[in-house]
């Protein structure tokens, strides 16, 4: 018996020796492989130099966006969403307690800093109600009227997987609010959910375009047929890359989404700039009727802004023609908008923020008397209660949300979006990826964070001595200016006076 241990024993030594020596072999002929490699080729003089050594480099500066937001940076600095905004998402989606102790590690005191002022006698509860439904689309056959401020903003069929608009669109339905199905097209998913749904019509035409790209009535009415589509919406652009399309890298365009899209298989998708037939305000008003006409239902456009100037064009034009031929809405997307995909140099330097773009889109449409006929739905970084109660104070009539939903289904901002390596199942159309999000728990978490937000952003109403959030005004908040001090939303972004009825 001791024999056979002692034998037993000593093979165990010579196959952990036999391995050791084949790992280290592995690590030495890697290393000289590497070392060769590195030192004769020319693109990265780090490598050239210090072969093997300086491959490091590259994998610590991969490394280093993960550590610094676990470990390194602080609640409020990383961007584009910090942790204690994402933390607020996460506990709302939960459905959790969303109350802190102490204090507030919110610093007051940047300029730029919002923050909205309390009255002596805030409302009472008995007294506060809920937001009252708005009418979109009144000369449309089939108008819409719809209550919830917050609601799910672009989100593609593509961009996102199936299990993440499964989610997305039970969420809603539960909640009561839309979702724009972004310019990928209607899939099964989307009427899946029974919620009610905004169809984005992109520059491609995605759902309904024919072979050579063009708008195909047809298809329009069979979309128009489905009753959860209550509006179209036509996609100018967007905040995050104006100027250019979208972007579905080949990866991701698989059997399911080439078909519901109308384009191949396995290749890029990628949509033009803007539509070929719209170059002009015009043209524009031109393509809303037809859309409106065809379908019956709402109508109106996203666009990022730069300026005002041809919103004020597109005004006179519609007095020209007559209050229906009006776009029903506007969305506005500010250029710190989201995407999967888009050119950094878009991304952080072309169009207004949505802290301009919002008050002068405003205020263009008041001045034209035109306020009340069309919509303001605005987009761009709103997730939290704060942020959102500022925008309808500024004066829109919605506020669509894309990341703060993708929270809320469990994101965490890995910036792995455009490489189908998602490793919440959000962003991905790897099986194995997808697993992660179990449709019935996330749809209740969606429902969840939209129905808190709109509860707390209530809140901020109450406080400030307003019956419903749609009723806050710009003097209701602060923003903090150059001298330190901070002065009235209505001071700076001052009241448009209508300039024609």
């Amino acid at each position: 018996m001791q024999s056979n241990l002692a034998g037993w024993a000593i093979d165990t030594i010579e196959l952990m020796a036999a391995l050791f020596l084949f790992v280290v072999g592995s690590v030495v002929l890697a290393t000289l492989v590497f070392f060769v490699v590195d030192r004769n080729q020319t693109r990265s003089a780090v490598l050239r130099n210090y072969p093997v050594i300086g491959r490091f480099r590259y994998w610590f500066e991969h490394l280093g966006e993960f550590f610094r937001q676990y470990f390194f940076a602080m609640d409020r600095e990383e961007l584009p969403f910090n942790r204690a905004q994402r933390t607020w998402v996460y506990r709302a989606a939960k459905n959790i307690d969303n109350t802190r102790a102490f204090g507030s590690t919110r610093d007051l005191r940047p300029e730029g800093t919002v923050f909205f002022v309390n009255t002596a006698f805030p409302t009472l509860d008995e007294d506060a109600v809920a937001p009252q439904p708005l009418l979109l689309g009144p000369y449309a056959r089939e108008p819409y009227s719809h209550a919830a401020f917050f609601n799910v903003s672009a989100m593609s069929f593509g961009a996102i997987s199936a299990p993440a608009v499964r989610a997305l669109t039970r969420g809603a339905k539960q909640a009561g609010i839309w979702v724009d199905t972004g310019e990928g097209g209607l899939s099964p998913y989307h009427l899946e959910g029974n919620c009610a749904i905004v169809f984005e019509i992109g520059t491609a035409k995605y759902g309904v375009r024919d072979d050579n790209g063009r708008l195909d009535d047809d298809k329009l009415r069979a979309i128009a047929a489905h009753p959860q589509v209550k509006m179209f919406n036509l996609k100018l652009g967007q905040g995050a890359k104006p100027g250019k399309g979208g972007v579905l890298p080949a990866a991701k365009v698989t059997p399911e989404i080439a078909a519901i899209r109308g384009i191949p298989v396995g290749t890029d998708s990628i949509s033009p700039n803007r539509h070929p037939e719209v170059n002009s305000v015009a043209q524009l008003l031109d393509m809303i009727g037809h859309i409106r006409e065809v379908t019956g239902k709402p109508t109106g456009f996203k666009a990022p802004l730069g300026d005002v100037a041809w919103i004020a064009e597109l005004c006179d034009e519609v007095h020209r023609r007559g209050l229906p031929s009006a776009p029903d809405f506007i969305v506005v997307d500010g250029s710190e908008g989201g995407t999967g995909a888009a050119p950094q140099s878009l991304m952080d330097g072309v169009g207004l923020p949505l802290r301009e773009a919002l008050p002068l889109l405003v205020d263009t449409l008041t001045r034209a008397g035109l306020r009340e006929r069309i919509r303001v739905i605005c987009s761009g970084k709103c997730i939290t209660p704060y942020e959102v109660a500022w925008a309808l104070a500024m004066g829109a009539d919605f506020v669509n949300s894309a990341r703060g939903f993708m929270f809320a289904l469990g994101c965490i901002q890995a910036l792995q979006c455009n490489r189908n390596t998602c490793p919440t199942g959000v962003t991905t159309h790897d099986a194995r990826l997808q697993r992660g999000l179990v449709i019935s728990d996330k749809s209740e978490r969606v429902a969840h964070y939209a129905s808190n937000l709109m509860y707390e952003v209530g809140v901020i109403a109450h406080a400030c001595g307003v019956r419903e959030p749609r009723q806050l005004r710009r003097w209701h908040a602060r923003v903090v200016v150059d001298d330190g001090l901070s002065r009235r939303l209505d001071e700076l972004y001052p009241y448009a006076e209508p300039e024609r009825a």
